[in-house]
């Protein structure tokens, strides 16, 4: 654990935005949350990459080496084809965290049937924790409600930078406290 900034990385997953002819309004909408919520120090980096697998994971492997604390990825998750951010995301991963999947698929499943179709997950690479999340907005912020509570203890868990969040919209859970 450190007292530095938290190092967060969002990447958007899209071929359309990646060719500039879609606007990225995942990467804004998960940046938008989390200045609404975290309340520590935190620099944010936000980068548009197309689908695919190994570009995907290729990018993931950067950012964990580049000393990200937490890498959020919005986009890629659903049953299309082009859809591999989950086989990218396990390429890297050392450790699953199903939980998070489970629980995001089921907030989602409140608001939307096709909620089933998503495959949200969690993993640990080294000291950082990369989450999975669709693409909009909306869905953005059920999924991180659904789940953010366990991010800054699972952050504590690995080594990462602490991160504090405003209680009165998710009270980060921290065993003890």
């Amino acid at each position: 654990m450190t007292d530095r900034p938290a190092r967060i990385s969002i990447v958007t997953v899209s071929d359309r935005a990646a060719r500039g002819e879609y606007e990225d309004k995942g990467g804004p909408g998960a940046e938008a949350w989390l200045r609404d919520v975290v309340v520590s120090p935190m620099e944010i980096t936000r980068t548009i990459i197309p689908d695919g697998r190994e570009g995907v994971a290729a990018t993931l492997r950067e950012l964990v080496e580049g000393g990200a604390d937490l890498i959020l990825v919005t986009g890629g998750t659903g049953p299309a084809p082009r859809d591999q951010t989950p086989e990218a995301v396990m390429d890297v991963a050392e450790k699953e965290l199903e939980g998070f999947g489970e629980e995001m698929r089921r907030a989602s499943l409140a608001e939307v049937p096709t909620a089933i179709l998503s495959r949200q997950t969690a993993v640990v690479r080294d000291a950082t924790l990369i989450i999975t999340l669709p693409g909009k907005p909306a869905a953005i912020a059920t999924c991180l409600n659904a789940v953010f509570a366990a991010v800054p203890y699972c952050l504590d868990l690995i080594g990462a930078a602490r991160i504090e969040t405003d209680a009165g919209k998710v009270k980060a859970f921290r065993p003890g406290s």
